[in-house]
């Protein structure tokens, strides 16, 4: 047991029971057994109509899927109304340390006791505790993973389609383009079930992964026909709704969520074929999409800011820089209408989007898994060094956004 000072009254002989949670689960039964809970761990198909029925009187029920909808509906239907629900989400990955991170607590059907007892347990990570309800808890996860996700999937598609690795090629030299690399890598070398479930089981989510797929398609069409003033008008209305019509002059947000220099210390190594003297400038299509989805979705992810991951902020942060650096985003809108380099990537990106889009819509697991795991083999001889640079990555933004 935890020691006696760290135990409310009336805790001495709290068990905790984790069911089936994969990494994250792993992490939750590592820190909460340091602190001395005892715990049990099992992976089990449909547990909770198996075991739901039989729980304790009394007894505190949660999960920390990270879609609450079918979590909760699941616990209704199968769980005997004198057992309390309380489910969490941590808003991070298994490798993210859980201090001062945000920790979702949803007290669904429990007095406030109840959910004391749940903090009391779940203190020992020392995150940040955010309460909501599930529909809360999805509608933020949708608006600060859901068209992120959605936009590094279909990267790495892209570059798979091509049979590309991207740190190779001195096109993808840079201070975005590293963060887009080492992102999508980040990504990949995940278990793929973990984005699959946000997207699928997430109602708030189909739509947003459905208007990306159509963003990235409307902005290529632009492109294809040559319209740079199409582009510019509709991207700079995009920018100003997302970010504020003084948002790009540097105001309204204050200070960039990531400074510029750190954007450009972490490559995966020196292209075969670099030559400054080549370089071009990206359209960054995926990034121009992430934009004008959330401008047609009315989503402004700075509203979300107390809910989002590292990985979010990061995410976000490349964004923003820019669409908050006019010159940049001149230069990857004429790039976008003039400049052919990318044309054939843009395309695979078209298709790559649509293709998990339609995935989605169609609710189908198995495809996600074939299309995911297909790609994760192409990439994952980098995976070990790109865990490491990204860690780097992720604790210097966390370390920069602390600061006041």
């Amino acid at each position: 047991m935890a020691a006696p000072r760290d135990v409310p009254p009336g805790m001495e002989n709290f068990v905790v029971g984790l069911i089936g949670m994969g990494d994250m689960g792993r992490m939750y039964a590592e820190r909460l057994s340091e602190a001395g809970w005892s715990v049990e761990a099992a992976v089990i198909d449909s547990v909770i109509a198996s075991y739901g029925p039989s729980t304790k009187m009394g007894a505190i029920v949660g999960g920390q899927t990270s879609c609450k909808s079918p979590e909760i509906a699941a616990f209704e239907r199968h769980l005997p109304a004198d057992v309390d629900i309380v489910s969490c989400h941590s808003l991070h990955g298994p490798g993210v340390d859980p201090t001062n991170q945000p920790l979702v607590l949803i007290q669904h059907r429990a007095p406030d006791a109840s959910l004391r007892k749940v903090e009391a347990v779940l203190g020992c990570l020392r995150s940040k505790f955010v309460h909501l309800s599930a529909h809360e808890h999805d509608r933020i996860t949708a608006d600060t993973q859901a068209v992120t996700h959605a936009a590094f999937l279909s990267m790495g598609k892209a570059w798979h389609a091509n049979r590309q690795f991207p740190w190779t090629m001195s096109r993808y030299v840079g201070g975005i383009e590293n963060v887009k690399v080492n992102l999508m890598l980040r990504i990949y070398s995940q278990k793929w079930h973990v984005y699959a479930g946000l997207a699928i089981l997430n109602p708030e989510a189909r739509e947003q992964v459905a208007q990306y797929a159509r963003s990235v398609t409307d902005l290529y069409k632009l492109m294809l026909i040559g319209d740079l003033e199409g582009l510019r008008t509709r991207l700079y209305a995009a920018r100003d709704k997302v970010f504020g019509t003084a948002a790009w002059g540097g105001d309204e947000h204050g200070k960039l969520l990531i400074e510029p220099s750190v954007l450009s210390s972490f490559a995966l190594g020196q292209p075969s074929d670099d030559d400054p003297a080549t370089r071009r400038a990206n359209n960054h299509l995926s990034l121009l999409a992430m934009v004008d989805c959330w401008a047609e979705l009315g989503i402004v992810p700075y509203d979300h800011m107390l809910c989002s991951t590292p990985l979010f902020r990061l995410r976000l942060g490349v964004t923003e820089y820019l669409f908050r650096t006019p010159a940049l985003l001149d230069a990857a809108l004429v790039t976008a209408v003039e400049d052919q380099t990318y044309r054939s990537d843009d395309l695979e990106f078209t298709f790559a989007a649509r293709a998990w889009a339609e995935c989605v819509s169609l609710g189908h697991f198995e495809t996600w898994r074939k299309r995911f795991e297909s790609t994760q083999e192409f990439f994952e001889p980098r995976f070990a060094e790109a865990k490491v640079v990204g860690d780097q990555m992720m604790k210097k933004v966390f370390e920069s956004s602390s600061k006041p």
